[in-house]
Protein backbone atom coordinates (compact mmCIF):
# COMPACT_ATOMS: atom_id res chain seq x y z
CA UNK A 1 0.00 0.00 0.00
CA UNK A 2 1.40 3.49 -1.04
CA UNK A 3 2.22 6.13 1.67
CA UNK A 4 -0.19 9.12 1.75
CA UNK A 5 1.46 12.12 -0.27
CA UNK A 6 1.36 15.23 2.15
CA UNK A 7 0.47 18.31 -0.11
CA UNK A 8 1.07 21.03 2.08
CA UNK A 9 2.88 22.29 5.11
CA UNK A 10 -0.59 22.61 6.72
CA UNK A 11 -1.52 18.87 6.83
CA UNK A 12 1.94 18.71 8.94
CA UNK A 13 2.18 17.75 12.84
CA UNK A 14 5.22 18.89 14.81
CA UNK A 15 3.94 16.60 18.27
CA UNK A 16 5.46 13.53 18.69
CA UNK A 17 3.87 10.24 19.86
CA UNK A 18 7.09 9.30 22.07
CA UNK A 19 10.10 10.20 23.88
CA UNK A 20 12.44 11.15 21.12
CA UNK A 21 15.95 9.66 21.25
CA UNK A 22 18.42 12.52 23.49
CA UNK A 23 21.07 14.28 21.67
CA UNK A 24 25.09 13.58 22.86
CA UNK A 25 26.07 15.89 25.08
CA UNK A 26 28.88 16.53 23.01
CA UNK A 27 29.32 15.86 19.40
CA UNK A 28 32.64 15.48 19.63
CA UNK A 29 32.70 11.81 20.69
CA UNK A 30 31.35 10.56 17.41
CA UNK A 31 32.54 9.51 14.86
CA UNK A 32 30.45 10.57 11.40
CA UNK A 33 30.37 8.17 8.35
CA UNK A 34 29.30 10.53 4.87
CA UNK A 35 27.45 7.80 2.36
CA UNK A 36 25.57 8.51 -0.68
CA UNK A 37 22.41 6.40 -0.37
CA UNK A 38 22.14 5.08 -4.11
CA UNK A 39 26.09 3.94 -3.73
CA UNK A 40 26.19 2.25 -0.37
CA UNK A 41 24.22 -0.69 -0.67
CA UNK A 42 21.21 -1.77 -2.83
CA UNK A 43 20.40 -5.31 0.05
CA UNK A 44 21.16 -8.02 -2.26
CA UNK A 45 23.82 -11.05 -1.91
CA UNK A 46 26.35 -10.18 -3.98
CA UNK A 47 29.85 -11.89 -3.54
CA UNK A 48 32.71 -10.55 -2.12
CA UNK A 49 35.26 -8.60 -3.80
CA UNK A 50 38.03 -11.27 -5.24
CA UNK A 51 40.77 -8.61 -5.20
CA UNK A 52 41.47 -8.32 -8.65
CA UNK A 53 41.96 -4.48 -10.25
CA UNK A 54 39.13 -4.82 -13.25
CA UNK A 55 40.53 -2.96 -16.35
CA UNK A 56 39.22 0.51 -15.39
CA UNK A 57 37.67 1.35 -18.42
CA UNK A 58 34.26 1.74 -17.98
CA UNK A 59 32.08 4.18 -19.55
CA UNK A 60 31.69 7.30 -17.09
CA UNK A 61 28.29 7.56 -18.13
CA UNK A 62 27.29 4.73 -16.15
CA UNK A 63 28.58 6.39 -13.03
CA UNK A 64 25.34 8.95 -13.94
CA UNK A 65 22.96 6.36 -13.10
CA UNK A 66 20.96 5.34 -10.52
CA UNK A 67 22.67 2.15 -9.14
CA UNK A 68 19.70 1.04 -6.71
CA UNK A 69 21.64 1.69 -3.15
CA UNK A 70 18.42 1.45 -0.63
CA UNK A 71 17.25 2.61 2.62
CA UNK A 72 17.19 -1.20 4.13
CA UNK A 73 20.27 -1.57 2.48
CA UNK A 74 22.25 0.76 4.72
CA UNK A 75 19.72 -0.55 7.93
CA UNK A 76 21.47 -4.29 7.20
CA UNK A 77 25.25 -2.92 7.48
CA UNK A 78 24.71 -0.74 10.90
CA UNK A 79 26.84 -3.78 12.60
CA UNK A 80 29.57 -3.48 9.63
CA UNK A 81 29.65 0.36 10.65
CA UNK A 82 29.74 -0.18 14.45
CA UNK A 83 32.30 -2.09 14.51
CA UNK A 84 34.13 -0.09 12.73
CA UNK A 85 34.24 2.87 14.93
CA UNK A 86 31.23 4.80 13.17
CA UNK A 87 28.39 6.17 15.75
CA UNK A 88 27.05 8.63 13.51
CA UNK A 89 25.59 8.58 9.67
CA UNK A 90 25.75 11.41 7.86
CA UNK A 91 22.88 10.10 4.55
CA UNK A 92 22.90 12.25 1.56
CA UNK A 93 19.79 13.90 0.78
CA UNK A 94 16.81 11.11 1.27
CA UNK A 95 14.12 13.02 -0.53
CA UNK A 96 12.01 12.91 -3.83
CA UNK A 97 14.39 14.00 -6.53
CA UNK A 98 13.34 14.82 -9.86
CA UNK A 99 12.91 11.78 -11.92
CA UNK A 100 16.20 12.69 -14.21
CA UNK A 101 19.52 11.27 -15.26
CA UNK A 102 22.38 12.88 -13.01
CA UNK A 103 19.76 13.54 -9.62
CA UNK A 104 21.61 10.18 -7.85
CA UNK A 105 23.30 12.70 -5.66
CA UNK A 106 19.62 13.69 -3.84
CA UNK A 107 20.21 17.65 -3.90
CA UNK A 108 17.90 18.23 -6.65
CA UNK A 109 14.87 18.31 -4.59
CA UNK A 110 11.26 18.00 -6.25
CA UNK A 111 9.27 16.88 -3.05
CA UNK A 112 10.27 18.31 0.06
CA UNK A 113 8.13 15.83 2.21
CA UNK A 114 8.33 12.72 0.48
CA UNK A 115 11.43 9.66 0.37
CA UNK A 116 12.75 9.27 -3.02
CA UNK A 117 11.15 5.88 -3.97
CA UNK A 118 14.16 4.68 -5.53
CA UNK A 119 15.80 4.51 -1.76
CA UNK A 120 12.77 3.14 0.17
CA UNK A 121 9.55 4.24 1.91
CA UNK A 122 8.85 6.83 5.05
CA UNK A 123 8.70 3.82 7.29
CA UNK A 124 11.79 2.15 5.97
CA UNK A 125 13.51 5.51 7.37
CA UNK A 126 12.10 5.73 10.35
CA UNK A 127 13.14 2.14 11.00
CA UNK A 128 16.60 3.02 10.05
CA UNK A 129 16.76 5.74 12.42
CA UNK A 130 15.17 3.70 15.45
CA UNK A 131 17.70 0.54 14.39
CA UNK A 132 20.74 3.01 14.79
CA UNK A 133 19.30 4.41 18.07
CA UNK A 134 19.33 0.82 19.73
CA UNK A 135 22.72 0.29 18.29
CA UNK A 136 23.64 4.16 20.07
CA UNK A 137 24.11 5.54 16.85
CA UNK A 138 22.95 8.67 15.66
CA UNK A 139 21.45 9.53 12.33
CA UNK A 140 22.19 13.63 10.40
CA UNK A 141 20.28 13.97 7.10
CA UNK A 142 21.47 16.20 4.46
CA UNK A 143 19.15 19.07 3.93
CA UNK A 144 19.17 22.33 0.96
CA UNK A 145 17.27 25.22 1.81
CA UNK A 146 19.31 27.44 -1.02
CA UNK A 147 17.68 26.03 -4.30
CA UNK A 148 15.07 23.04 -5.54
CA UNK A 149 15.59 20.68 -9.14
CA UNK A 150 15.18 22.01 -11.85
CA UNK A 151 11.11 21.36 -11.51
CA UNK A 152 10.26 24.95 -13.20
CA UNK A 153 11.69 26.58 -16.59
CA UNK A 154 12.18 30.60 -17.45
CA UNK A 155 10.16 31.64 -20.37
CA UNK A 156 11.28 29.95 -24.02
CA UNK A 157 12.51 26.86 -21.80
CA UNK A 158 16.20 29.08 -21.35
CA UNK A 159 18.65 29.21 -18.90
CA UNK A 160 19.78 32.64 -18.76
CA UNK A 161 22.86 34.29 -17.54
CA UNK A 162 22.30 36.17 -13.89
CA UNK A 163 21.26 39.19 -14.38
CA UNK A 164 23.08 42.24 -12.86
CA UNK A 165 20.34 44.84 -12.54
CA UNK A 166 18.42 43.50 -10.18
CA UNK A 167 15.38 42.61 -11.82
CA UNK A 168 13.23 39.09 -11.88
CA UNK A 169 13.24 37.33 -15.12
CA UNK A 170 9.13 36.44 -15.81
CA UNK A 171 8.43 32.71 -14.97
CA UNK A 172 7.78 30.57 -17.92
CA UNK A 173 6.35 27.41 -16.40
CA UNK A 174 5.81 24.32 -14.32
CA UNK A 175 7.56 21.20 -15.70
CA UNK A 176 4.96 18.68 -15.96
CA UNK A 177 2.74 16.65 -17.32
CA UNK A 178 -0.29 18.40 -17.04
CA UNK A 179 -1.19 22.07 -17.81
CA UNK A 180 -3.32 23.19 -14.69
CA UNK A 181 -1.60 23.58 -10.91
CA UNK A 182 -4.83 21.12 -9.83
CA UNK A 183 -4.05 18.44 -12.19
CA UNK A 184 -0.31 18.30 -10.65
CA UNK A 185 1.17 15.19 -9.36
CA UNK A 186 4.07 13.81 -7.40
CA UNK A 187 6.06 14.49 -10.24
CA UNK A 188 5.18 17.65 -11.53
CA UNK A 189 6.43 20.75 -10.47
CA UNK A 190 7.39 20.92 -6.85
CA UNK A 191 5.97 20.01 -3.01
CA UNK A 192 4.91 21.21 -0.92
CA UNK A 193 2.63 23.40 -2.76
CA UNK A 194 3.59 26.44 -1.06
CA UNK A 195 6.78 26.54 -3.07
CA UNK A 196 4.52 26.42 -6.54
CA UNK A 197 4.62 30.32 -6.51
CA UNK A 198 6.98 31.90 -8.57
CA UNK A 199 7.96 34.75 -6.51
CA UNK A 200 9.23 31.67 -4.15
CA UNK A 201 11.94 31.95 -6.55
CA UNK A 202 14.83 34.60 -6.83
CA UNK A 203 14.34 34.15 -11.00
CA UNK A 204 17.67 36.54 -11.41
CA UNK A 205 19.52 33.91 -13.27
CA UNK A 206 22.51 31.30 -13.39
CA UNK A 207 25.32 32.04 -11.30
CA UNK A 208 28.69 33.30 -13.51
CA UNK A 209 30.84 34.85 -10.97
CA UNK A 210 30.75 32.60 -8.43
CA UNK A 211 33.10 35.18 -6.50
CA UNK A 212 30.11 37.81 -6.58
CA UNK A 213 28.43 37.76 -3.19
CA UNK A 214 25.01 38.97 -5.27
CA UNK A 215 25.20 36.14 -7.88
CA UNK A 216 26.11 33.96 -5.16
CA UNK A 217 23.21 34.39 -2.33
CA UNK A 218 20.17 35.06 -5.72
CA UNK A 219 21.56 33.09 -8.52
CA UNK A 220 20.57 29.75 -10.10
CA UNK A 221 23.02 26.81 -8.82
CA UNK A 222 24.02 25.67 -12.17
CA UNK A 223 19.88 24.54 -13.35
CA UNK A 224 18.74 24.40 -10.09
CA UNK A 225 16.29 27.00 -9.14
CA UNK A 226 17.32 29.61 -6.38
CA UNK A 227 14.76 30.10 -3.56
CA UNK A 228 14.03 33.28 -2.42
CA UNK A 229 14.67 33.22 1.64
CA UNK A 230 14.16 36.57 1.92
CA UNK A 231 10.39 36.23 1.28
CA UNK A 232 8.86 34.88 5.04
CA UNK A 233 6.68 32.79 3.38
CA UNK A 234 9.85 30.44 1.78
CA UNK A 235 11.53 30.59 4.80
CA UNK A 236 8.52 29.85 6.67
CA UNK A 237 7.92 26.42 4.45
CA UNK A 238 11.27 24.99 5.19
CA UNK A 239 11.45 25.49 8.59
CA UNK A 240 8.35 23.84 8.90
CA UNK A 241 9.28 21.11 6.52
CA UNK A 242 12.66 20.33 8.53
CA UNK A 243 10.49 20.54 11.40
CA UNK A 244 8.65 17.41 10.33
CA UNK A 245 11.19 15.49 9.95
CA UNK A 246 12.83 15.73 12.87
CA UNK A 247 9.31 15.21 14.65
CA UNK A 248 7.79 12.13 12.23
CA UNK A 249 11.27 10.11 12.33
CA UNK A 250 13.27 11.17 15.43
CA UNK A 251 16.76 12.21 13.40
CA UNK A 252 19.26 14.13 15.53
CA UNK A 253 20.79 16.66 13.07
CA UNK A 254 20.92 18.61 9.57
CA UNK A 255 24.08 18.64 7.61
CA UNK A 256 23.02 22.04 5.24
CA UNK A 257 24.24 21.85 1.76
CA UNK A 258 25.45 25.41 0.07
CA UNK A 259 24.96 27.48 3.23
CA UNK A 260 27.37 30.55 2.06
CA UNK A 261 25.07 30.78 -0.82
CA UNK A 262 22.35 31.54 1.68
CA UNK A 263 21.54 35.08 3.12
CA UNK A 264 23.00 35.15 6.71
CA UNK A 265 19.87 36.32 8.03
CA UNK A 266 18.14 33.57 6.79
CA UNK A 267 20.37 30.67 8.02
CA UNK A 268 20.46 32.19 11.88
CA UNK A 269 16.21 31.82 11.86
CA UNK A 270 16.54 28.88 10.01
CA UNK A 271 18.89 27.60 12.84
CA UNK A 272 17.07 29.46 15.95
CA UNK A 273 13.93 27.78 14.83
CA UNK A 274 14.86 24.44 14.20
CA UNK A 275 17.40 24.02 17.57
CA UNK A 276 14.22 25.64 19.49
CA UNK A 277 12.09 23.35 18.06
CA UNK A 278 14.09 19.99 18.92
CA UNK A 279 14.86 21.64 22.45
CA UNK A 280 11.33 21.63 22.75
CA UNK A 281 10.86 17.89 21.93
CA UNK A 282 13.95 16.73 24.15
CA UNK A 283 16.60 16.94 21.75
CA UNK A 284 19.07 19.16 23.34
CA UNK A 285 22.18 19.45 21.07
CA UNK A 286 20.35 18.43 17.86
CA UNK A 287 23.49 19.12 15.48
CA UNK A 288 23.15 21.79 12.29
CA UNK A 289 26.67 22.17 9.79
CA UNK A 290 27.25 23.11 6.95
CA UNK A 291 28.93 23.38 3.86
CA UNK A 292 31.30 26.94 3.56
CA UNK A 293 33.64 26.50 0.77
CA UNK A 294 36.70 29.02 2.10
CA UNK A 295 38.68 29.98 5.07
CA UNK A 296 38.04 30.56 8.44
CA UNK A 297 36.86 33.66 8.22
CA UNK A 298 34.58 32.74 5.58
CA UNK A 299 33.39 30.40 8.23
CA UNK A 300 33.21 32.30 11.10
CA UNK A 301 30.44 34.44 9.53
CA UNK A 302 28.39 31.52 10.49
CA UNK A 303 30.34 30.12 13.39
CA UNK A 304 30.61 31.61 16.73
CA UNK A 305 31.15 35.61 14.48
CA UNK A 306 31.60 38.06 17.11
CA UNK A 307 30.43 41.34 15.85
CA UNK A 308 32.35 44.34 16.66
CA UNK A 309 29.41 45.39 18.81
CA UNK A 310 29.91 42.01 20.93
CA UNK A 311 26.27 40.91 19.57
CA UNK A 312 27.46 37.02 18.81
CA UNK A 313 25.53 36.02 15.79
CA UNK A 314 24.55 32.01 15.95
CA UNK A 315 24.13 30.24 12.39
CA UNK A 316 25.34 27.05 12.56
CA UNK A 317 26.66 24.66 15.12
CA UNK A 318 29.75 23.56 13.28
CA UNK A 319 30.86 23.45 9.56
CA UNK A 320 33.17 21.42 7.24
CA UNK A 321 36.74 22.05 8.07
CA UNK A 322 37.81 23.12 4.40
CA UNK A 323 40.22 24.89 5.13
CA UNK A 324 42.21 21.50 6.60
CA UNK A 325 41.08 19.58 3.26
CA UNK A 326 42.71 22.05 1.69
CA UNK A 327 46.25 21.22 3.17
CA UNK A 328 45.70 18.01 4.50
CA UNK A 329 46.01 16.13 1.63
CA UNK A 330 49.21 17.47 0.34
CA UNK A 331 50.96 17.12 3.76
CA UNK A 332 50.28 13.83 4.50
CA UNK A 333 51.52 12.58 0.84
CA UNK A 334 54.42 14.61 1.40
CA UNK A 335 54.04 17.31 -1.29
CA UNK A 336 52.82 20.64 0.82
CA UNK A 337 55.26 21.41 3.94
CA UNK A 338 53.71 20.18 7.25
CA UNK A 339 54.20 24.28 8.21
CA UNK A 340 50.74 24.76 6.37
CA UNK A 341 49.36 22.19 8.67
CA UNK A 342 50.65 24.21 11.69
CA UNK A 343 49.46 27.44 10.12
CA UNK A 344 46.44 26.21 9.60
CA UNK A 345 46.06 25.14 13.37
CA UNK A 346 47.49 28.46 14.09
CA UNK A 347 44.62 30.33 12.00
CA UNK A 348 41.97 28.34 13.70
CA UNK A 349 43.04 29.16 17.18
CA UNK A 350 43.09 33.00 16.65
CA UNK A 351 39.84 32.95 14.45
CA UNK A 352 37.22 30.42 16.61
CA UNK A 353 36.75 32.70 19.48
CA UNK A 354 36.52 30.97 23.25
CA UNK A 355 37.67 27.81 21.50
CA UNK A 356 40.50 25.71 18.88
CA UNK A 357 37.76 25.41 16.57
CA UNK A 358 37.22 21.67 17.62
CA UNK A 359 33.67 22.00 18.71
CA UNK A 360 32.30 23.12 15.63
CA UNK A 361 34.71 22.04 12.76
CA UNK A 362 34.01 18.75 10.81
CA UNK A 363 36.95 17.65 9.60
CA UNK A 364 37.26 15.46 6.75
CA UNK A 365 39.64 13.75 3.89
CA UNK A 366 37.83 13.84 0.90
CA UNK A 367 33.86 13.70 -0.16
CA UNK A 368 31.45 13.23 -2.97
CA UNK A 369 31.70 17.02 -4.14
CA UNK A 370 34.99 18.34 -4.44
CA UNK A 371 36.62 21.85 -4.38
CA UNK A 372 39.64 23.58 -5.54
CA UNK A 373 41.66 20.05 -7.55
CA UNK A 374 40.16 17.18 -9.54
CA UNK A 375 37.95 14.85 -8.91
CA UNK A 376 39.55 12.18 -6.51
CA UNK A 377 39.57 10.51 -2.86
CA UNK A 378 42.29 10.53 -0.81
CA UNK A 379 43.91 7.26 -2.28
CA UNK A 380 43.83 8.01 -6.15
CA UNK A 381 47.32 7.91 -7.80
CA UNK A 382 48.64 6.22 -4.47
CA UNK A 383 50.55 3.52 -4.62
CA UNK A 384 50.51 2.50 -0.76
CA UNK A 385 46.79 1.63 0.85
CA UNK A 386 48.37 2.55 3.92
CA UNK A 387 47.86 5.59 3.24
CA UNK A 388 44.29 5.49 4.22
CA UNK A 389 44.86 4.46 7.71
CA UNK A 390 47.39 7.47 8.14
CA UNK A 391 44.83 10.19 6.75
CA UNK A 392 41.75 9.04 8.59
CA UNK A 393 44.28 7.92 11.79
CA UNK A 394 44.76 11.90 11.56
CA UNK A 395 41.53 12.29 11.53
CA UNK A 396 40.09 10.56 14.65
CA UNK A 397 43.73 11.98 16.73
CA UNK A 398 43.46 15.81 15.78
CA UNK A 399 41.03 18.66 16.61
CA UNK A 400 37.19 18.46 15.40
CA UNK A 401 34.70 15.98 14.94
CA UNK A 402 35.97 13.35 12.02
CA UNK A 403 34.08 12.48 8.78
CA UNK A 404 35.24 9.41 6.87
CA UNK A 405 33.57 9.44 3.40
CA UNK A 406 32.19 5.72 2.80
CA UNK A 407 34.65 3.15 1.27
CA UNK A 408 37.75 4.71 2.48
CA UNK A 409 38.18 1.83 4.88
CA UNK A 410 38.05 -0.11 1.78
CA UNK A 411 40.64 1.32 -0.03
CA UNK A 412 38.20 3.29 -2.42
CA UNK A 413 40.45 5.47 -4.93
CA UNK A 414 38.35 7.20 -7.98
CA UNK A 415 38.48 9.89 -9.51
CA UNK A 416 38.38 11.96 -12.59
CA UNK A 417 39.40 15.42 -14.54
CA UNK A 418 36.85 17.77 -13.54
CA UNK A 419 37.09 19.54 -16.94
CA UNK A 420 35.32 16.13 -18.10
CA UNK A 421 31.49 15.44 -17.84
CA UNK A 422 30.48 12.95 -15.28
CA UNK A 423 34.07 12.43 -13.61
CA UNK A 424 32.74 13.64 -10.03
CA UNK A 425 30.62 9.80 -10.65
CA UNK A 426 34.63 8.50 -10.13
CA UNK A 427 34.28 9.28 -6.48
CA UNK A 428 30.91 8.01 -6.01
CA UNK A 429 31.64 3.97 -6.67
CA UNK A 430 29.43 1.64 -5.38
CA UNK A 431 29.98 -0.26 -1.85
CA UNK A 432 27.75 -2.99 -3.37
CA UNK A 433 29.46 -3.23 -6.65
CA UNK A 434 26.93 -3.53 -9.35
CA UNK A 435 27.79 -1.85 -12.42
CA UNK A 436 29.95 0.87 -10.78
CA UNK A 437 32.06 -0.68 -8.30
CA UNK A 438 35.29 0.21 -6.94
CA UNK A 439 38.48 -0.23 -9.06
CA UNK A 440 36.22 -0.62 -12.43
CA UNK A 441 34.60 -3.96 -11.11
CA UNK A 442 31.11 -5.01 -10.88
CA UNK A 443 28.89 -7.41 -9.10
CA UNK A 444 31.23 -7.77 -5.56
CA UNK A 445 30.51 -6.03 -2.82
CA UNK A 446 33.15 -3.79 -0.47
CA UNK A 447 31.98 -4.63 2.97
CA UNK A 448 34.99 -6.45 4.14
CA UNK A 449 35.73 -6.74 7.72
CA UNK A 450 39.36 -8.50 7.24
CA UNK A 451 40.61 -5.51 5.08
CA UNK A 452 43.81 -4.32 6.70
CA UNK A 453 42.57 -1.01 6.15
CA UNK A 454 39.08 -1.46 8.42
CA UNK A 455 40.76 -3.24 10.66
CA UNK A 456 43.10 -0.56 11.76
CA UNK A 457 40.72 2.37 11.28
CA UNK A 458 38.35 0.57 13.85
CA UNK A 459 41.45 -0.04 16.60
CA UNK A 460 42.60 3.83 16.18
CA UNK A 461 38.79 4.52 16.44
CA UNK A 462 38.28 2.62 19.61
CA UNK A 463 41.67 4.05 21.11
CA UNK A 464 39.82 7.49 20.54
CA UNK A 465 36.67 6.56 22.39
CA UNK A 466 38.66 5.55 25.02
CA UNK A 467 40.96 8.53 25.45
CA UNK A 468 39.32 12.01 26.14
CA UNK A 469 42.38 13.71 25.22
CA UNK A 470 41.83 12.54 21.92
CA UNK A 471 38.39 13.79 21.31
CA UNK A 472 38.90 17.19 23.70
CA UNK A 473 42.33 18.09 25.01
CA UNK A 474 44.83 20.87 24.33
CA UNK A 475 46.43 20.18 20.54
CA UNK A 476 50.15 20.72 20.36
CA UNK A 477 52.55 20.18 17.22
CA UNK A 478 55.81 18.85 18.95
CA UNK A 479 59.33 19.63 17.41
CA UNK A 480 62.24 16.90 16.33
CA UNK A 481 65.55 16.63 16.84
CA UNK A 482 68.02 13.46 15.21
CA UNK A 483 70.67 13.81 17.97
CA UNK A 484 68.54 14.90 20.91
CA UNK A 485 70.14 18.59 21.13
CA UNK A 486 68.77 20.27 18.11
CA UNK A 487 65.20 20.49 17.39
CA UNK A 488 63.48 21.83 15.09
CA UNK A 489 59.52 21.66 13.53
CA UNK A 490 59.52 19.38 10.76
CA UNK A 491 59.25 21.12 7.16
CA UNK A 492 59.77 19.17 4.01
CA UNK A 493 62.01 16.25 3.62
CA UNK A 494 62.83 14.17 6.84
CA UNK A 495 60.94 14.45 10.13
CA UNK A 496 58.14 12.39 11.92
CA UNK A 497 55.01 14.49 12.51
CA UNK A 498 54.19 14.55 15.48
CA UNK A 499 51.62 15.91 18.19
CA UNK A 500 50.88 15.61 21.62
CA UNK A 501 46.82 15.57 22.97
CA UNK A 502 46.22 17.49 26.36
CA UNK A 503 43.11 16.83 28.96
CA UNK A 504 44.17 17.21 32.48
CA UNK A 505 46.58 14.97 33.84
CA UNK A 506 46.98 12.85 30.57
CA UNK A 507 49.30 12.89 27.55
CA UNK A 508 48.73 11.63 24.43
CA UNK A 509 51.68 11.19 21.78
CA UNK A 510 50.42 11.12 18.46
CA UNK A 511 53.12 10.21 15.82
CA UNK A 512 53.14 9.78 12.33
CA UNK A 513 55.51 8.36 9.79
CA UNK A 514 54.11 9.87 5.97
CA UNK A 515 57.82 8.58 4.37
CA UNK A 516 58.40 5.05 2.41
CA UNK A 517 61.29 4.96 4.46
CA UNK A 518 62.01 3.93 8.30
CA UNK A 519 62.58 7.32 10.23
CA UNK A 520 64.01 7.90 14.18
CA UNK A 521 63.67 11.35 16.13
CA UNK A 522 64.06 12.49 19.37
CA UNK A 523 60.51 13.75 20.10
CA UNK A 524 59.90 16.62 22.72
CA UNK A 525 57.09 15.50 25.49
CA UNK A 526 55.58 17.47 28.21
CA UNK A 527 58.00 18.42 31.18
CA UNK A 528 55.38 17.95 33.88
CA UNK A 529 52.30 15.66 32.75
CA UNK A 530 54.67 13.27 31.27
CA UNK A 531 58.63 13.71 32.99
CA UNK A 532 61.84 11.87 32.47
CA UNK A 533 61.50 8.17 33.60
CA UNK A 534 57.82 7.56 32.02
CA UNK A 535 56.93 4.39 30.00
CA UNK A 536 54.74 5.06 27.17
CA UNK A 537 53.00 2.25 25.67
CA UNK A 538 51.45 2.29 21.73
CA UNK A 539 48.03 2.05 22.15
CA UNK A 540 47.79 0.10 18.58
CA UNK A 541 50.66 -2.45 19.31
CA UNK A 542 51.08 -2.83 23.07
CA UNK A 543 54.78 -3.77 22.19
CA UNK A 544 56.11 -0.76 21.45
CA UNK A 545 57.22 1.47 23.95
CA UNK A 546 58.89 4.49 24.64
CA UNK A 547 61.36 5.96 27.84
CA UNK A 548 61.24 9.42 28.35
CA UNK A 549 64.52 11.04 28.90
CA UNK A 550 65.84 14.20 30.18
CA UNK A 551 67.88 15.52 27.37
CA UNK A 552 68.88 19.19 25.42
CA UNK A 553 67.33 20.57 28.37
CA UNK A 554 64.16 19.02 27.26
CA UNK A 555 61.96 16.00 28.45
CA UNK A 556 61.91 14.01 24.82
CA UNK A 557 61.73 10.62 23.72
CA UNK A 558 63.47 8.47 20.93
CA UNK A 559 61.12 7.06 18.65
CA UNK A 560 61.40 5.03 15.50
CA UNK A 561 59.07 4.74 12.88
CA UNK A 562 58.49 1.59 10.11
CA UNK A 563 57.85 3.91 6.85
CA UNK A 564 53.87 4.67 6.40
CA UNK A 565 52.87 4.10 9.88
CA UNK A 566 50.83 5.28 12.74
CA UNK A 567 51.46 5.30 16.71
CA UNK A 568 49.08 6.51 19.45
CA UNK A 569 51.55 6.29 22.75
CA UNK A 570 50.28 6.89 26.41
CA UNK A 571 51.32 6.21 30.06
CA UNK A 572 51.34 2.98 30.78
CA UNK A 573 49.14 1.92 33.75
CA UNK A 574 51.02 1.31 36.40
CA UNK A 575 50.41 -2.17 38.30
CA UNK A 576 48.79 -3.13 41.72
Amino acid sequence: MAEERIRSISELDFSVAKTVHPSPEDWRDHVIYFLLVDRFDNGKRNPPYDGSMGDRNRDARLGDQIHGGTIKGIKRRLKYLKNLGVTTLWLSPIFKNRAERGSIHGYAIQDFLSVDPHFGTLEEFKDLVDSAHKLDMRIVLDIVINHTADNWGYENDMYPAFDQNGTRFPFGYWRSKHSLPEEFDGDDAVWPLELQDPDCYSRRGVITDWNNEEQSKQGDFFVLKDLDLNNPKVLETMVAIHKYWIAETDIDGYRIDTVKHVDTNAIVVFFNSIKEYAESIGKKNFLLFGEIVGDDAAITKYVGHQNPNGDRIQALDAALDFPLYFVLDEVLKGTKSMSQLRDRYTSAQQTYLHSDGSDCLVTFLDNHDQTSRQFYRFLYGSQDKQLAILGVGYLLTTPGIPAIYYGTEQGFDGGGDMRMPFQDNQIRECMFGGDWGAFGTSGMHFFDTENPLYKEISKIAEVRAEEPALRYGRFYFRDVSEDGQHFWYPDGGNGLLAFSRIHDSDEVLVVINIRDHAEANYITIDNEITPPGTLLVDALNKKNTLLTLSQGGRTSALVTMPPMSISIFKRAKEKK
